[in-house]
């Protein structure tokens, strides 16, 4: 009896200073994290805004001929995203809700340009209006040219740093952004030259498998999917969208 009374409390006294330890490193990844979004910054000042968009536009790459935009109504409180299309809410042309984007006849996309990238790095379009837009990853050939690990629960940071550091065993060079929220994270992988979705997802669960079978004390609760999120284009669809980063950059 007096042996499991001290285990118990040797186990309790451990629980302790893991949370402590925990505390401590949460407090220093905070640290690290705001000198190199300084780090960042300086770096990103030695380049022209032109030179800022080049860079932004060969990495976050996917379709170019559509892209979904951000949207908010004030009165609902409701947001989410949608494709910029030139004829939205025109009347007698839009029937929006009433028929898809997609399967619209009057569709008229707005194709990706330097513009629009402009606007969402500075946040307003040229009416000063808020400006946030997305990208839909994958091609119409089904092809990608980056993946994405969304994690966005509770432990997300713990788990992150797990999948990363996995990337840096595997030499995957990987990049962590800090989701619009804030309660969670993407992790961006890029490719030199664009590979089709379903191999995109193949490393992508291969990496998260290695990760779990090396962290069996993470649970992962946290993370949410992949990004594309499919092998395949949906029939008529612009398969699943990611939020671009970087805005105010």
């Amino acid at each position: 009896m007096n042996h499991c009374i001290k285990e118990i409390e040797a186990i309790k006294r451990r629980i302790d200073s893991l949370d402590i330890e925990r505390k401590d490193l949460l407090s220093r990844l905070s640290i690290l994290e705001g000198r190199h979004q300084q780090q960042q910054g300086e770096v990103l000042q030695q380049f022209s805004p032109q030179e800022k968009i080049h860079i932004f536009r060969q990495l976050f790459r996917g379709r170019d001929d559509v892209f979904p935009k951000r949207w908010e109504n004030r009165k609902t409180g409701r947001s989410g995203y949608s494709p910029a299309c030139s004829n939205e809410w025109v009347r007698g042309v839009c029937e929006k809700p009433k028929i898809k984007c997609s399967e619209c006849p009057n569709q008229a996309f707005i194709k990706v340009s330097d513009d629009v990238i402009r606007q969402h790095l500075t946040g307003k379009d040229a009416l000063n209006n808020d400006s946030t837009i997305g990208v839909y990853p994958m091609m119409s050939d089904e092809r990608c040219w980056f993946i994405a690990a969304d994690f966005d629960k509770k432990n997300w940071q713990e788990d992150i740093a797990a999948f990363m550091k996995t990337c840096s065993n595997k030499d995957v060079p990987a990049y962590v952004e800090k989701s619009r929220s804030g309660n969670g994270g993407h992790v961006w992988i890029f490719f030199t030259n664009p590979v089709t979705a379903s191999n995109a997802r193949k490393m992508g669960a291969y990496l998260l498998t290695e990760t779990m079978e090396h962290h069996p004390d993470l649970g992962f609760f946290s993370y949410d999917r992949f990004f594309p999120n499919q092998d395949n284009m949906p029939t008529g669809g612009f398969g699943n969208l990611i939020a671009l980063p970087l805005q105010y950059a």
